[in-house]
């Protein structure tokens, strides 16, 4: 009889183990984890190399943290103001832990001050190259994350519906993925944008004539705003009325992720449409989820507006009259609600494999 117990009790260990919320791990757990795959598929090695920097807090002194500083200057973090500002030294001195805190603080991080490992995979991430707009957002703020404009709130000027027009360089360009094929991907980049907003947008005939012109550079291109390789900076575009919007060549994009076998394909649809938004005239968003958050993955794709940033597009240039808001909120609050209910099973679950394993525990001893 006792070996029976003894039997049910280790069918009951691995039942409840196999049902454990162990597979949603902990915060730092995973961003940790995010952490160790940022240094495995980041061949930036600027970048890369800031895996050294966890857990760093004001006080350290650690060779590389000048890169970092660099990098919160290029995203209007700090202010260097001459060389022999403390922006250049390896010192985790006041000015890069209020840089730290007002990075946190605009991304919808974990506000530390700390190079934690979610501040820090967050850091390595591939992203675009437009600053972030808003670094003076509040901890306090963060309960109501909303979209940002660049200064001045710019936007396209004309009469509803307003029609603009784009074009994709001829020279620059990619060779590996064919023109139509690329065609056709930024055709609905723009498209996921014209749902929202009376502005309807048409390929011109002429890249010289278009109002917003695109296209694939590598490294320096004579715009100030450098690429600097594979997963780094994915893109950037600038603010209305300018209407340009560069891709980096180095990239590997992918029109297609389900065919593209590198580990680092990045997808052009989704930095496409998050460039547009800027084209448009909107900054970074502090909604992890929203087309508009400044970083995305290798072989991520992201490219379904969310509530954020049509709030903030619609607030430029109004609705497009055939799209209801309401059914994009209600879809947002359903996926919020189904994983919620969803972790709250597993849990329960859980609880009760444990509670059977007291129960079998104490009949074997008793």
């Amino acid at each position: 009889m006792q070996h029976s117990f003894l039997l049910l009790l280790l069918l009951l260990l691995s039942f409840s183990s196999s049902l454990s919320p162990r597979p949603i791990p902990e915060d730092d757990d995973r961003h940790r984890q995010a952490l160790f795959r940022a240094t495995q598929y980041n061949s930036n090695y600027t970048w890369r190399s800031f895996h050294r920097l966890l857990d760093l807090e004001r006080g350290s002194r650690v060779d590389g943290l000048v890169g970092l500083k660099q990098y919160f200057v290029r995203f209007g973090y700090l202010i260097s103001s001459n060389s022999t500002d403390s922006v250049l030294s390896d010192a985790f001195d006041a000015r890069l832990e209020t840089a730290v805190l007002r990075y946190q603080a605009s991304l919808g991080l974990p506000v530390t001050g700390k190079l934690d490992a979610t501040t820090l995979s967050e850091v390595m991430a591939p992203r675009c190259g437009v600053p972030d707009l808003n670094p003076n957002r509040s901890r306090a703020a963060e309960t109501v994350q909303r979209f940002t404009y660049f200064t001045g709130k710019p936007r396209w000027a004309g009469r509803k519906p307003l029609t603009l027009t784009y074009a994709i360089s001829p020279e620059h360009t990619i060779k590996y993925v064919a023109t139509a094929d690329v065609a056709a991907t930024i055709r609905r980049a723009f498209d996921n944008w014209a749902r929202v907003i009376p502005v309807r947008f048409e390929e011109a005939t002429h890249y010289e004539s278009a109002d917003v012109k695109l296209g694939f550079y590598g490294g320096d291109h004579g715009d100030g705003e450098p690429f600097d390789g594979v997963l780094g900076i994915l893109g950037h575009a600038f603010s209305p009325e300018s209407g340009r919007l560069h891709l980096d060549a180095a990239e590997q994009w992918a029109v297609d992720l389900g065919k593209e076998s590198s580990e680092v394909a990045v997808d052009l649809e989704s930095v496409a449409t998050h460039e547009i938004g800027h084209v448009l005239g909107l900054g970074h968003s502090a909604v992890k989820e929203a087309v508009m958050y400044p970083s995305l993955s290798p072989r991520t794709k992201k490219v379904e507006l969310k509530v954020d940033d049509i709030e903030g597009v619609q607030a430029l240039y109004g609705s497009n009259p055939n799209f209801r808001l309401n059914q994009t909120v209600q879809s947002e609050t359903s996926s919020a609600i189904a994983l919620r209910d969803a972790i709250k099973v597993w849990r329960s679950i859980s609880t009760l494999g444990i509670l059977l394993i007291k129960i079998t525990m104490m009949n074997v001893l008793a």
